[in-house]
């Protein structure tokens, strides 16, 4: 079973991962805490590589960078687009006014900030403002990005979601919020009061929503729902598609914030940030989805 973490900063400290096949490698980005042995160091991105998605090898950080990441950065989606790699990521630590950035990288390491930054903050009267947790897909020849955001009283966390052409730049002004108002919200008793993390997958002409239920380690679960258009969503299951573990398992605090991989041969990934002590350490691992009559489910898990 994959299992990764970066202990670079003096903890065991990986969340929020996001991967990619670039160059005939497979990247891995994800936030990386400041950490105890480095406190002047702010909130960041780590980048691991590998070449068979089980082995994970450690290879830079990617550093705030100008005024608006002066707390940091975290939270990272990723997708590849003309032979680059792009990343949506979060600034850190402004509460309500978070929002979501946008960077490019010809090696997959080394990162050029759109000039329009933040590209993404959420709009309308149901939400505080903030964005976090960017995920996108290309679903009918655009870009679909997915971001977490909160009530206007900042305690319901919630899924919004905006778009933009497919230009390569993903300029502030080319992004058009879709949704008047949330197009997830937690109603089910194992959500409580988030819905975040949204990982997006398209297959058979819909979008596929694997998101986090619960805010971290209450525990945080993964549910899934499904959209023909990308905006309007229904859940498919009431229950988690991957629950947390079972006392004393790594996992047992949380499986959460996850992230939808498809690799060249069709098949499926979910990887997810785990843990077994209320989040003093964090780990990130993955398991296989598979598809039945479009139904998913986790492979481990099938009986």
């Amino acid at each position: 079973m994959m299992m990764y973490t970066d202990s670079s900063r003096g903890l065991n400290f990986a969340k929020d991962p996001a991967v990619v096949r670039f160059h005939n490698q497979y990247y891995m980005y994800y936030t990386l805490n400041p950490g105890k042995a480095m406190p002047q160091n702010v909130w960041g991105i780590g980048i691991a590589r590998s070449t068979d998605l089980e082995n994970w090898e450690k290879i830079a950080d990617i550093d705030p960078a100008g005024e608006l990441e002066t707390l940091g950065i975290c939270a990272p989606g990723a997708f590849v687009h003309e032979g680059k790699v792009h990343l949506f990521y979060q600034t850190y630590g402004r509460f309500e006014k978070d929002a979501i950035c946008h960077a490019w990288s010809e090696d997959g390491i080394h990162f050029t900030r759109n000039t329009t930054n933040p590209i993404l903050r959420a709009e309308g009267g149901w939400n505080n403002g903030r964005a976090i947790d960017a995920d996108v897909c290309v679903f009918r020849g655009e870009l679909f990005l997915y971001f977490a955001t909160r009530d206007p009283e900042g305690k319901i966390q919630m899924q919004g979601v905006s778009k933009c052409p497919l230009d390569g730049e993903f300029r502030r002004d080319s992004w058009k919020q879709c949704c008047e108002d949330a197009i997830l919200r937690p109603e089910l008793p194992w959500e409580q009061d988030c819905i975040e993390a949204a990982a997006a997958l398209c297959r058979y002409e819909k979008v596929y929503l694997f998101y986090a239920g619960a805010y971290n380690n209450c525990p945080q679960q993964v549910g899934v729902a499904v959209s023909e258009d990308g905006i309007h969503f229904r859940r498919l299951y009431d229950e988690p598609v991957l629950k947390n573990g079972v006392p004393g398992s790594w996992n047992a605090s949380e499986s959460g914030h996850p992230y939808v991989f498809e690799d060249e041969d069709g098949r499926v990934y979910l990887f997810y940030q785990g843990n077994n002590d209320n989040g003093k350490s964090w780990y990130l691992s993955k398991v296989e989805i598979q598809f039945e009559k479009e139904m998913p489910f986790v492979k481990t898990e099938r009986v």
